[in-house]
């Protein structure tokens, strides 16, 4: 189980043994972090962290985990960086590649980060694409285990806008991990067929399963997870809003879906979310299109099923596995944490 040296780009690339390291060095970190016991196992690194999209828990959880390990961060906003703009992609990447220990990247497609994964020479880690998000199911599936102690036969439930990095990512975690993924939304939502075709095989070996389905509440039946995004991914254009809103409004996450699921049901979502009128685009909706809520009600992202701030902390102890795995040799790191 050695990772150092390696990119941590989508789930993909790593088997079922090697995410449950991961999940069970997050577990250790975090321990580590409430018990107040220092692991500054990465002293004098120091980290690059790219951000063409801007970013709440990404940022944060990569700044604190990279300063509890005794890295040095430091961060690239938009405007901050030339990648892509007046140097190449390969030369950014043999430039930050001499300078840093290893390399954050949120932006826009999976090839980016890729390439500054082939080009860097270093451990480049996937923030956040338009096909996956990674670090984020690390998160999501440490919390489902926190709640139910286990992985395998997990159903999970993902309502909304299933095309993109979490509806990929989810569907991907899920079928490596032998849990039953099912993506509940119009059939012109659904995840690509070549990435699905990949996950069904991957799930015939582990022993999970994945479904699709155009009724909420038939989906949700038998659900231990009920998850959900927002409506527009980062840099869509506001055009898109209206024919979101009246296509996926009959998945929006509801009490009464969530009552057709199991009774110890946990609901999900990985932020922010559109529950209320609090936020400028909430508002902003509201006005619009007379709407108080859009993915989820306030009343589930509020009520005791909800899960959605447990799974944002262990956005930081999951990402500071990545990074320590990445940097510090295996015998070191088990030996320390």
């Amino acid at each position: 189980m050695n990772f150092k040296g390696k990119s941590f780009l989508k789930l993909l690339d790593f088997s079922q043994e090697e995410i449950t390291y991961l999940l069970d060095l997050s577990d250790k970190f975090k321990k580590m972090k409430k018990s107040g016991r220092k692991h500054r196992y990465c002293e004098g690194k120091n980290v690059a962290l790219i951000f063409e999209k801007t970013s709440t828990r990404t940022r944060c959880s990569f700044e604190v985990a990279a300063a509890d390990l005794g890295m040095h961060p430091v961060y690239l906003d938009p405007a901050g960086s030339q990648i892509g703009k007046k140097e190449s992609i390969a030369d950014t990447a043999r430039v930050l590649g001499r300078i840093f220990d290893g390399i954050e990247y949120r932006g826009y497609g999976q090839k980016i980060v890729e390439e500054l994964a082939e080009k860097s020479g270093v451990p480049v880690w996937n923030g956040l694409t338009n096909e996956f998000h990674p670090t984020q199911i690390l998160a999501d599936f440490m919390t489902i285990r926190e709640k139910f102690g286990y992985l395998k036969g997990i159903k999970l439930v993902y309502m909304g806008d299933a095309r993109y990095n979490m509806g990929n990512s989810l569907m991907v975690g899920c079928a490596k991990m032998g849990m039953n993924f099912v993506a509940c939304a119009p059939s012109a939502y659904y995840p690509s067929n070549e990435l699905t075709n990949l996950c069904k095989e991957i799930a015939k070996k582990s022993g999970g399963s994945i479904e699709f389905s155009t009724d909420p509440l038939m989906a949700a039946i038998g659900a231990d997870v009920i998850y959900t995004d927002v409506w527009v991914s980062m840099g869509e254009p506001d055009e898109v809003w209206e024919k979101r809103i009246k296509d996926l409004t009959p998945y929006r996450v509801t009490s009464k879906a969530m009552s057709a699921a199991k009774s110890s049901c946990i609901f999900m979502h990985c932020l922010p979310s559109f529950h209320d009128l609090n936020t400028t685009i909430g508002a902003d909706i509201h006005k619009k299109f007379g709407i108080d809520c859009m993915e989820v009600t306030d009343e589930v992202f509020e009520g005791s099923q909800s899960v959605v701030f447990d799974e944002a902390e262990n956005r930081m102890h999951t990402i500071k596995a990545v990074m320590a795995a990445s940097l510090v040799d295996e015998e070191i790191l088990n030996a320390k944490v």
